[in-house]
């Protein structure tokens, strides 16, 4: 049973209640145009996907908001569908909520970024700046520049120089580079807080080398007029000797000791899970190709890098319980001392890979029940009334889509124009998402008759169907699930690089006493062994 709250209860239940889910379920466009602090992004058009890894205990009360537009409604009865007992909805959604006097943020991964930012002020985390790397780098200085961030974004873009050794790797992988305890290690992302976390956790863990942030990461380099490095491919992650990996061990303990940070085994794991009073996330932090190689069933992979400084994306209930897989410790040690000081009941699993692993495999949502249809049929029929709609993401519709294909997202699916006889062909990446636009179309449409377009774009160009680029087409306006904050600030817009910069720095001034409650700042423990 849903339940309607004022945006007043919203809020105080988000920092009152001993566990709570804060569900954006517009599209990820609109989370990105401001949200509540606190929200994780969970669009209706993907909701039954994205659910039950964000809320894994049905019983944890699910406070979920949207545009003013009655999608919460929607959503809430889908979830109640999926066994979700306690749902409550934002009266007005975002738009209420601002009317009552409480701020939206724009951006993504808010939370984490604010608190990176926390950490380098309270901690005055060692910076470098582009002049002054230029300048080591001109007088032949030594020193190791790491890229903090997943492979992925190290080939897109990166400093000069610089090697991929993601955040939690590169202690973890220490012993194997074989570095003198003099050389400098200057640590940089694409902005600032994955930079500043990462260098904060080497000198938490006590390290001999002298570590640095450099300041504003990629976009820092670019604004100083420097070029970046495009298009390079990551090279492997250096492999751990049995020494190595002893020493990775060693300094987890000696991590793990000096921050109190609890420890359980398999079995209390499982309690853990079991128990229907608190929301538990099993999550494998070592790397994807580790993780896909074997990993404890249940688990779901969240690299080190990522779940400290992009939590939301993985654990959207409030104060839960983060059981942290991991071989050493390490990796799960560092990523359960921040998660902690970001108010989560985090703690390293020992044991958790000993035995029992399986080998990745691909979540998906149900095999879609709808009947479906080949290109090749509906371009033998064309001019006989069958009607495309294109389900993809707005950017792939303007790229190519078959002509005369109308786009359709999930949430506005009762303002297309669809008629009550012919067929409607639905065009999609994941026919099980093709499925719930199904659902919902049969409610606005009722006898409608469906099919899945068999094989997506490609069969249809196979089949030597037309296809057609639209620029315009969605609308920005109507393109609710492109996230436009400052998107181009990775391809050379400098403006809008100077203001992500600006809007990341000043995030914690729109804090206010009970949101920066929800932080829990640890000081560094030094060493006296």
């Amino acid at each position: 049973m849903m339940k309607i709250v004022s945006a007043q209860t919203a809020k105080e239940l988000i920092h009152a209640s001993p566990e709570i889910a804060v569900l954006d379920v517009r599209e990820y466009g609109q989370f990105g145009d401001g949200h509540l602090l606190f929200a994780s992004s969970c669009p209706y058009s993907v909701l039954e996907k994205r659910i039950l890894d964000l809320v894994p205990n049905t019983a944890t009360p699910c406070l979920l908001y949207d545009a003013g537009d009655g999608v919460s409604h929607k959503a809430a009865r889908r979830i109640a569908e999926l066994g979700y007992t306690n749902i409550l909805t934002v009266d007005g959604g975002a738009p209420g909520w601002q009317e009552a006097g409480f701020p939206l943020f724009a951006g993504v991964n808010v939370p984490s970024k604010a608190f990176g930012e926390m950490v380098e002020a309270a901690r005055h985390t060692p910076r470098i700046d582009a002049e002054e790397l230029a300048l080591w780098s001109k007088e032949g200085k030594p020193f190791l520049l790491v890229d903090t961030r997943p492979p992925t974004e190290h080939a897109r873009m990166t400093l000069p120089g610089a090697v991929s050794l993601p955040n939690g790797e590169l202690i973890h992988r220490l012993h194997a580079l074989n570095l003198p305890p003099e050389k400098p290690i200057i640590l940089h992302c694409a902005g600032r807080t994955r930079g500043l976390i990462g260098t904060q956790t080497l000198i938490d863990a006590g390290i001999e080398n002298p570590v640095f942030a450099f300041e504003n990461g990629t976009q820092g380099w670019a604004l100083s007029g420097r070029p970046l490095v495009r298009g390079q491919s990551p090279a492997s992650m250096p492999e751990l000797s049995p020494d190595s990996l002893a020493d990775s061990a060693r300094r987890a303990e000696d991590f793990i000791a000096r921050y109190s940070i609890p420890v359980i085994d398999g079995a209390q794991m499982e309690e853990w899970r079991a128990d229907p009073s608190r929301s538990t996330y099993l999550l494998d932090v070592r790397s994807r190709r580790e993780y896909d190689e074997g990993h404890r069933a249940g688990s779901i992979h969240a690299p080190v890098v990522q779940i400290v400084q992009a939590t939301d994306e993985w654990v959207a209930v409030r104060r839960a319980r983060l059981a942290l897989i991991d071989d050493s410790g390490m990796r799960a040690a560092t990523a359960a001392y921040w998660l902690r000081q970001l108010g989560f009941d985090a703690a390293v699993v020992r044991g958790a890979l000993e035995g029992g692993l399986i080998p990745k495999e691909d979540a998906a949502l149900p095999p879609a029940d709808l009947p479906t249809i080949t290109a090749e049929e509906i371009v033998r029929q064309e001019g006989q009334g069958i009607i495309i709609v294109d389900l993809r993401a707005s950017a792939a519709y303007r790229t190519a889509h078959p002509v005369g294909a109308i786009w359709g997202i999930r949430p506005r699916l009762d303002r297309l124009p669809l008629p009550k006889t012919g067929i409607v062909a639905l065009l999609a990446n994941d026919p099980g998402l093709a499925s719930l636009a199904a659902q919902d179309l049969s409610e606005h449409v009722p006898g409608l008759n469906q099919r899945l377009l068999d094989g997506g774009l490609e069969a249809w160009i196979q089949a030597g169907g037309k296809v057609e680029a639209s620029a315009d087409m969605p609308s920005s306006a109507d393109a609710i699930d492109f996230l436009a904050f400052l998107h181009d600030r990775h391809d050379g817009n400098l403006e809008s690089a100077r203001r992500y910069l600006a809007w990341e720095t000043g995030l914690i001034q729109q804090l206010d006493a009970h949101d920066l409650a929800e932080f829990h700042l640890a000081a560094r423990v030094e060493n006296h062994a």
